[in-house]
């Protein structure tokens, strides 16, 4: 476990340390060059009126080659339209819309609630996300086709083309980025263990052996587990087989006691134990991921545009990030979303 602990730190934002010992040693004669203008559409500029360095585009590289950060390997932010864009615009009539999977049963992230007495239509932090995206690209937040996707088919249908992106509780990680294209993060969370709170488990930890634990197929918490067993850093007694396309099934699972635990992010975990008072959070965090909106690999354009209206999304203090995380996740969360909040983007990707 303490080399997981270990291994996770030097991950993602948790291993801006290191990465920046990394970054002096191999491009100490390249730092803080200023590059030209990013809203032209290139591949350089400010972000959030700091200097995109030379260093940055010097230890730039495919995701392929280096994933030790997965969440930097995007695109610099541009307001262009591009091949990717136009088509969308173009689209005719009732047809102009754009189409985004997401999900319709994460209590406050993608859901329907039956008691909103307006007709259950789908809300929570990713869905106002989704409004941000459509008001700047076409004009008017509900110019949006939703198709609910199951955990376990999300870059299926970005790949296929039956999405224009996803925007559904989806960590950016080395195996997705080799599929699709992601847009810089917009949520910070980590995996955690959901558990019935009279049960003998008490985290990520020895606890866990012999016991059945429930993940979505797909998912970054699978894969996880996964490797932790075959490191040998999760006990190899523990059953890791019961998966399931939606990452809410695993909640059922555990209510009907299929499950003895569940491994998901602890953002979606933290919604879940808000709608079942029974089962409650175990141990903290053991990794450190960040959401992003995923998009066809080719989609450069899309992908800029996605993450100028980020940049932008945050700098909203009314009707922004925010705002949104006040209004959904702060009762499941906590009022201080400092801990939620995605770190300064850095986009390493150039091609």
């Amino acid at each position: 476990m303490r080399a997981r602990r270990l291994r996770a730190s030097l991950k993602g934002w948790g291993g801006v340390a290191a990465m920046t010992v990394v970054c002096a040693l191999v491009a100490v004669f390249a730092l803080c060059l200023p590059l030209p203008g990013a809203h032209d559409g290139g591949a350089a500029g400010t972000v959030d009126g700091r200097a995109v360095t030379q260093a940055t585009r010097t230890t730039a590289v495919t995701a392929e080659e280096d994933c030790e950060a997965p969440e930097k390997q995007t695109l610099p932010p541009s307001s262009a339209d591009g091949d990717t864009i136009k088509a969308i615009k173009n689209r005719k009539s009732e047809k102009r819309k754009l189409i985004v999977g997401v999900d319709q049963n994460s209590y406050r992230w993608g859901y329907r609630d039956p008691n909103s007495g307006k007709t259950a239509e789908l809300e929570g932090f990713d869905i106002d996300l989704v409004h941000r995206i459509a008001q700047d690209i076409l004009g008017d937040p509900k110019a949006v086709q939703f198709k609910a996707i199951p955990t376990d088919q999300r870059i299926p249908a970005i790949k296929d083309g039956r999405v224009d992106m996803v925007v559904r509780t989806m960590t950016i990680n080395c195996d997705r980025i080799k599929d699709v294209a992601f847009s810089a993060p917009y949520f910070k969370t980590g995996q955690q263990v959901l558990v019935p709170k009279s049960s003998p488990i008490t985290g990520y930890d020895d606890t866990l052996a012999g016991r059945r634990i429930c993940t979505a197929a797909g998912s970054t918490a699978y894969s996880t587990l996964e490797a932790d067993k075959k490191d040998g850093e999760l006990p190899g007694s523990t059953d890791i087989s019961g998966t399931v396309p939606n990452q809410l099934d695993c909640l059922v699972r555990l209510q009907l006691g299929e499950a003895d635990a569940v491994v998901t992010d602890g953002a979606l975990a933290a919604s879940q134990a808000a709608q079942d008072p029974t089962v409650q959070l175990k141990g903290e965090a053991f990794t450190a991921e960040y959401y992003g909106v995923a998009m066809k690999k080719d989609a450069d354009d899309l992908v800029r545009r996605v993450n100028q209206i980020l940049v932008d999304y945050r700098q909203d203090t009314e009707k922004g990030w925010q705002a949104s995380y006040e209004q959904w996740l702060s009762a499941t969360l906590g009022k201080d979303a400092k801990k939620s909040e995605p770190p300064a983007p850095q986009y390493l990707r150039t091609t």
